[in-house]
């Protein structure tokens, strides 16, 4: 026993700082739904909106340039990005005169995650009570994804208080109802609330084609993942649903033929992005989100449009073709 002791005792002294620093160790904090915790790239304001009787905030960033030109940008993101991911856009943006309006859309990002359902006729009007509340009258657009299909709504509906209208890598090019039977809310809810954060880096990287380095999709991954701890995880997923539904129900693709304003599609070739695809029939799957050749072929038939397809380059145009971005979008811009 007289051997034992100290034995043991050393072997207990070895395990005890191990698990002493392992106490130590902060746990990271889950983000709230509203990305608390999440770090935006420039200070975040709040709107309050009110929509279907709900009490909301609209989070933005508002950022000066050091030499106005007097214009101002405002971008509109995607559906599965937060709008920091605006970040070399912005400064870009900025570095040439403009400033630039940068909202999450209520359900999305900073913003509040409401009940109600989300609809791209309310979000228009959300961004245009932002641009009454800064006092902007008009505006150049810039957008990305489902932001595509909400500058299309706002176009169609505010065509006054549009300037330009920059369509990156927009979805909605098609009508995904004529490929994709209904899917009922709760089964969109169930499946994907299973995927995990690994699952969700192949199905960025595959259905969109991203040439950029793993660790750049990472805070993509982090903004989506981080906040399953939240206690309020099951009202974000609703309403991350609600915008799935909302793009399959609410198409803009008849209605893009009829935009005025001047328009730029800014295109990856390798972007074949269609919401919806794994549960269209087979046969039909591979018709969908021929991105590029829609684009060309809507420009032509608008009044003041042209498409740049970028070769090699997927769904997040602005960041994997950076510098080709910034010629098509101050020469256009400029015009």
């Amino acid at each position: 026993m007289i051997r034992i002791l100290p034995a043991a005792l050393a072997a207990t002294l070895l395990v005890f700082p191990l698990a002493a620093r392992a106490a130590d160790t902060p746990q990271r904090e889950p983000y709230g739904i509203a990305l608390e915790g999440f770090a935006y790239p420039y200070p975040v304001h709040l709107l309050p909106v009110v929509n279907d009787g709900e009490q909301l905030s609209m989070a933005y960033m508002d950022v000066a340039p050091a030499q106005p030109n007097g214009r101002t940008v405002v971008l509109l993101h995607g559906r599965n990005f937060p709008s920091s991911y605006w970040a070399p856009v912005i400064k870009m943006l900025n570095e040439a005169g403009y400033r630039v309006v940068v909202p999450d859309q209520i359900g999305f990002g900073k913003s509040s995650k409401p009940v109600g359902e989300l609809h791209f006729d309310t979000l228009a009007r959300n961004t245009i009570a932002l641009l009454d509340h800064l006092e902007i009258n008009k505006a150049d657009i810039i957008a990305h994804s489902l932001g595509g299909m909400l500058g299309v709504r706002i176009a169609r509906a505010y065509p006054d208080r549009v300037a330009h209208l920059v369509l990156t890598a927009p979805i909605g090019l098609e009508d995904y109802r004529l490929y994709v039977p209904p899917t009922p809310t709760e089964k969109m809810i169930e499946t994907e609330d299973k995927l995990t954060a690994d699952g969700y880096r192949k199905q960025l990287q595959t259905n969109y084609a991203i040439k950029l380095p793993g660790d750049a999709i990472t805070p993509f991954i982090d903004a989506r993942f981080n906040i399953k701890g939240s206690p309020d995880y099951p009202r974000w997923l609703r309403a991350f649903v609600s915008s799935g539904q909302m793009i399959y129900r609410e198409p803009v693709a008849h209605e893009i033929p009829l935009i005025t304003e001047p328009t730029l599609f800014i295109m990856g070739a390798d972007d074949h992005n269609a919401p919806g695809r794994p549960n269209a029939p087979e046969a039909l799957r591979p018709k969908m989100g021929q991105n590029a050749e829609l684009a060309k072929a809507f420009a032509a038939k608008m009044p003041n449009a042209r498409a740049e397809v970028i070769p090699d380059t997927g769904h997040l145009v602005f960041l994997e073709a950076p510098e080709k971005y910034r010629e098509l979008v101050l020469g256009f811009l400029g015009r």
